[in-house]
């Protein structure tokens, strides 16, 4: 597309949101401070680097489109290659077992922060700050239940498992000078019929608590609940109720994933909710079609509305941005330019839409004026915007980045 192209129809798209009482340059300026953490497990499935094991623990991958990550290398280039074709400057976030072992055996309860040395300097050299995530599945001690589990030992094993995790991630924090966001999910539930509910949940309880009785300064703790698990759809014992109610006792920052509630649930409606009883909220973002499957995410209506109602709420400092899908059906690269892309066009929507008009009408009853401006807002040019943020960010407009992922698939991907 045509430089000369975009910015004619910036300026036309500038003067019609002005008309509402909207400002296009304060809301790109807005968009580029907006940092989504990309998930790592995208390029290669959830493999990781500590085995060559199934995935297991609740979870599952689909697809075997060719050309995944084998490794640390492949991994890093694929995510720099990723983040090249996506405006603005984004974060990584990393699981436990993505960590440099170096070939060295390093069970998850022996897990140290020079395991991810590396991956700290890599940050800094490509200034990317880094996120964490303990890992609880895909181990021969996941079983069912890992911090519920009524057997002591492999308790113990995974709540030291998480404290070395946090440990990993004050140091992120500290090295990168950003808290480094911690992000806590355990698959523990039951297939079939259970009766020991209490029991678990208290005993998951208990193992927070000790997990987070040390205080760290460069680093925030979230703790994600979740609907089912895949092999244990009859209960979970980190449902979002028990979360819910343990951020709010304990400060702790609940993660709102897409995929993990009921099909005609709207996760977006839980940010209001919540945000008045906690301090911040993460978001894992994914497309969910039947249940969670981790689909990519695109801008369909329900991503949509969950970024509308965070700037509705001004809460775009209260809220932490990440994506959580693998689909290994496509093109892992693809899947990442997408993803990310689509978020930030649904960001970019709900900060151009003219609140305060609106807020204004809702407030005097208006709401014939409301529900106009609503509709308008669907057709206003808001994709124009989109084309200069691309443009100022020096990254494909428009389709323009498919070519460079075919690209990339011939010269590196096919070569796998």
């Amino acid at each position: 597309m045509k430089d000369q192209f975009v910015l004619k129809a910036y300026e036309i798209a500038k003067e019609r949101y002005a008309a509402l009482g909207v400002d296009t340059e304060k809301v790109l300026a807005q968009l580029q401070d907006f940092h989504l953490s990309l998930h790592c497990w995208q390029a290669d499935d959830v493999t990781g680097f500590e085995s060559a094991g199934d995935l297991t623990g609740g979870i599952q991958a689909t697809g075997n489109y060719p050309g995944k990550a084998r490794n640390m290398k492949e991994l890093r280039a694929d995510i720099l290659k990723a983040k090249s074709l996506i405006p603005g400057n984004h974060r990584l976030n990393l699981h436990e077992i993505y960590g440099d072992f170096q070939g060295e055996k390093v069970d998850r309860d022996q897990v140290e922060p020079r395991h991810f040395a590396s991956w700290i300097e890599w940050g800094k050299e490509n200034d990317t700050k880094l996120d964490f995530n303990s890992t609880s599945f895909s181990h021969p001690k996941s079983g069912n239940l890992s911090l519920a589990n009524p057997d002591k030992g492999i308790r113990d094993f995974w709540i030291e498992h998480t404290k070395r995790c946090r440990a990993i991630a004050e140091e992120m924090g500290k090295a990168q000078g950003d808290p480094c966001i911690m992000n806590l999910w355990v698959h523990d539930g039951c297939k079939d019929v259970s009766v020991k509910h209490y029991l678990y949940r208290s005993l998951l309880k208990d193992s927070l608590d000790q997990i987070f009785k040390k205080k760290y300064s460069n680093m925030k703790d979230c703790i994600e609940g979740k609907l089912f698990g895949i092999g244990l759809e009859s209960f979970t014992v980190g449902s979002h109720d028990f979360y819910t109610a343990y951020a709010a006792a304990n400060g702790k920052i609940p993660t709102i994933d897409t995929g993990h509630y009921h099909p005609t649930e709207s996760p977006a409606d839980k940010v209001s909710a919540l945000l008045n009883f906690v301090p911040e909220l993460m978001l894992h973002v994914s497309r969910p079609i039947r249940w969670d499957s981790d689909h990519v995410t695109i801008m369909d209506d329900p991503t949509l509305d969950l970024f509308f109602e965070i700037v509705r709420a001004d809460a775009l400092e209260r809220v932490h941005y990440g994506l959580d899908y693998f689909d290994g059906a496509i093109n892992r690269i693809g899947a990442y330019v997408i993803g990310s892309r689509a978020a930030q066009k649904c960001m970019l929507r709900a900060l151009l839409e003219p609140r305060d008009l609106i807020g204004k009408y809702e407030l005097e009853g208006k709401t014939f004026q409301v529900l106009a401006l609503f509709e308008e807002g669907k057709v206003m040019p808001w994709n124009a915007v989109w084309d200069m943020f691309c443009l100022k960010n020096n990254v494909p407009v428009g389709d323009g980045f498919i070519p460079e992922i075919e690209k990339y698939e011939r010269q590196v991907l096919s070569k796998r």
